[in-house]
C-alpha cells in the first residue's frame, strides 16, 4: 500500500531530542500528517521533527489532557493516532493499520484500543510478557476526545461509541535512565496531589504503612518484573518508592494545611 491513509498522528513533546525521531519514523512514511505539538523544548527537539518531516506547533504547557484535546484540534483528518514521545509504532501493529484502512474495516469501530508494552534500552523490542497497557490510540475524533484532566489522559469515547481492540503493541520506551525515572516520578507525584486535592479526595494514612509494600508486590509479581532479575527489582523498588511518595506528600500538604502555610 503506498498511498497515504486519510490519517492524523500527533505527539506531544518537551526536550526530546534523543527521542522523538522513533515515534516519527514509526509512522511518517503512511500516514497523512505527523504533528508535534511542543510545549517549550530547549534541545533540538524542533529540529529533529521538522527534520523527519513532522509539522511542529507551539503550545505552552496546559497539562496532560488539555495539551492533547490541542493537538487533536491541530490535525486535518478526523481520524486520529496518538502516540507519545517515547513510544512507537511496532512493523506488525503499522501492517494491521495500514489492512484495515485497505478493506475499510477501520470503521467496525469509532476508537481502537492497542496494547502498550514497556521497553528497555537493553531490549530490541518488548518482552512478551512485558507489562502494558490498553489505551484508545486510534480513533475518530468526532465519537471521542481526550480527557480535560491535567494529570490522566484518557481519551473518552462518546456514549454509544463502538470500541474494539487492535492486535499490534505499541512499544513504550519511557526510563532514559533511572535517574530520569526518579525524576519523573518526582515530578508526577506532585501532579497527582495538586489533581487529589483539587477533588478534594484524601488517602488515608494508614496507606503510609501499607503502600510501599503492596506496591512493591503488585510489581515484582503481578507486573512481571521479577522475570527481568535484578533490573526488575530495581523497576519494584522505584515503582514502591513512587506510589509511597505521592501519599507521603499528600499527608505533607494536609499538614501544610492545617498550620495554615502554603
Amino acid at each position: 500500500m503506498t498511498d497515504r491513509l486519510p490519517l492524523s498522528a500527533f505527539i506531544i513533546a518537551k526536550d526530546e531530542a534523543d527521542r522523538i525521531a522513533r515515534p516519527i519514523e514509526s509512522v511518517i512514511g503512511w500516514v497523512d500528517e505527523v504533528i508535534v505539538i511542543d510545549s517549550g523544548s530547549s534541545d533540538d527537539t524542533v529540529a529533529v521533527a521538522k527534520d523527519l518531516g513532522a509539522r511542529v506547533v507551539k503550545n505552552d504547557w496546559p497539562g496532560y489532557g488539555p495539551q492533547k484535546r490541542f493537538g487533536e484540534d491541530q490535525c486535518r483528518n478526523d481520524w486520529l493516532l496518538n502516540l507519545d514521545a517515547d513510544e512507537e509504532v511496532t512493523p506488525e501493529l503499522a501492517a494491521e493499520i495500514q489492512a484495515r484502512f485497505a478493506d475499510g474495516s477501520y470503521t467496525d469501530a469509532d476508537g481502537w484500543r492497542i496494547m502498550i508494552r514497556d521497553m528497555y534500552a537493553h531490549e530490541t523490542a518488548p518482552a512478551s510478557w512485558a507489562y502494558g497497557y490498553h489505551q484508545i490510540r486510534l480513533y475518530d475524533r468526532r465519537k471521542g476526545r481526550f480527557s480535560e484532566s491535567i494529570v490522566h489522559d484518557t481519551v473518552r469515547p462518546e456514549p454509544g461509541a463502538r470500541i474494539d481492540n487492535l492486535d499490534g503493541i505499541m512499544a513504550h520506551r519511557s526510563i532514559r535512565s533511572l535517574e530520569f525515572q526518579v525524576g519523573k516520578y518526582n515530578r508526577y507525584s506532585d501532579m497527582q496531589v495538586a489533581d487529589m486535592r483539587a477533588r478534594g479526595r484524601k488517602l488515608p494514612r494508614s496507606r503510609l504503612l501499607t503502600e510501599f509494600p503492596v506496591s512493591f508486590f503488585k510489581a515484582y509479581f503481578v507486573r512481571k518484573y521479577r522475570k527481568y532479575g535484578w533490573w526488575g527489582f530495581i523497576l519494584s523498588m522505584n515503582y514502591a518508592h513512587a506510589r509511597f511518595l505521592r501519599v507521603a506528600k499528600a499527608y505533607e500538604a494536609e499538614l501544610a494545611e492545617k498550620s495554615g502555610k502554603d
